[in-house]
């Protein structure tokens, strides 16, 4: 299980069409300055239905531990991909589908999300999202990234494993030297189809020697326990893969022990919920357990009603081991620096709290110790 930092394997994704995909700041030009790297960054607009006032914030290295690759589709590439690929969306225009993006939970959400991704139907397609997300995140001071896949959505729609994974994987595979942003890749399956369908593709990945370094557990999670999913999870271990779980962003604090202790896994996504349980996080504060939290994603999906809600400053003062990431930004209203620029406007977050999540996620990451120590030292840590 390597970080990805060297070139790209033979066979990477075919060369774009005639009809190239718009650039960044083409696509989106009143971000286009956003996107650019820079060393501070000026709040102007709400995100989350929030209050801003202009504030500075200097971006800090980070990695990034929860992002859904497919929930990096910006409106304008889902637009460019459906006219490559010949594709009629349901939608008259941008706007139109901008305006559903107000989700009322996670169904919602998914629902919109799956819709979306008939648009990646080649190597290409899936390559063209990848290096959209990498410049992004660099520009937003990400320079590890751990991302996921679904390849049960993919495949169930007829695309073939290896065309969304080694789409990915080509980008990834030169990530280092692009983008300055090591990755490792995670097959993430689906909480709510059948623990047989996990195992059949995740025995496809290891027979097609996929270049994973781990699994994780996602989609609708109230009623799929992580019970469900034990021998997915024991053969994932038995391969030596890593191991990650949503669990508590809608499903009770139960769901974050099963994934511990059932799944054995080694970070739980989200994990807002266990604040309702006193003796639970007193556990996950001994054992340092990292729970990658996702504040904008958060007040989009009503887990939290709003940003000034959110249990983050609770967990912060518990002692807990959290990270902020994006989860799937073009959905949710911003990138990793945008949920930094929310958190400071709207909870007041200071500079030691900034540092310290930065350097949770770095620790908390699967990279190897020669990157963690590199990042670390990057943010000031010895």
């Amino acid at each position: 299980m390597e970080t990805y930092d060297g070139a790209p394997e033979p066979g990477g994704a075919p060369a774009l069409s005639d009809a190239p995909l718009p650039t960044a700041e083409e696509a989106n030009p009143e971000h286009a300055a956003k996107d650019r790297p820079a060393e501070d960054q000026t709040v102007t607009e709400a995100a989350a239905d929030e209050p801003v006032v202009e504030q500075p914030v200097k971006l800090l290295p980070v990695a990034e531990l929860h992002l859904h690759i497919e929930g990096t589709l910006e409106p304008e590439l889902i637009f460019a991909l459906a006219e490559r690929n010949g594709i009629e969306l349901p939608y008259a225009d941008l706007d139109e589908l901008r305006a559903r993006y107000e989700f009322t939970d996670l169904q919602s959400f998914l629902d919109l999300y799956y819709a979306n991704m008939a648009v990646l139907q080649t190597e290409q397609d899936f390559a063209d999202m990848t290096r959209a997300y990498l410049e992004r995140a660099a520009a937003a001071g990400v320079r590890h990234a751990e991302i996921m896949i679904d390849p049960q959505a993919h495949v169930s729609r007829g695309i073939p494993l290896e065309t969304c994974v080694n789409g990915v994987a080509s980008v990834l595979a030169n990530s280092l030297a692009e983008f300055g942003v090591s990755t490792l890749l995670i097959a993430a399956f689906l909480r709510d189809l059948s623990e047989e369908s996990a195992l059949g593709v995740l025995e496809q990945l290891l027979a097609m020697n996929a270049p994973i370094a781990g699994i994780g557990l996602d989609s609708a999670e109230v009623g799929n326990p992580p019970a469900k999913f034990e021998r997915l999870f024991a053969r994932a271990k038995e391969a030596g893969l890593h191991r990650i779980a949503h669990a508590g962003e809608e499903g009770p604090p139960s769901y974050i022990i099963d994934a511990l202790e059932l799944l054995d896994v080694e970070r739980i996504d989200h994990g807002i919920r266990c604040m309702e349980d006193p003796d639970l996080v007193e556990h996950l504060v001994a054992e340092r357990v990292p729970l990658t939290v996702c504040p904008l994603s958060n007040v989009r999906l009503r887990a939290v009603d709003t940003l000034a809600e959110h249990p983050l400053p609770a967990m912060l003062a518990a002692g807990l081991n959290v990270s902020v990431n994006s989860d799937d930004p073009a959905y949710f209203g911003g990138y990793v620096d945008d949920n930094f620029v929310q958190l400071q406007t709207v909870l007041g977050l200071s500079e030691f709290d900034r540092v310290r999540l930065a350097s949770n996620s770095i620790r908390s990451s699967f990279a190897d110790d020669e990157r963690k120590t590199e990042l670390l030292a990057e943010l000031g840590y010895s």
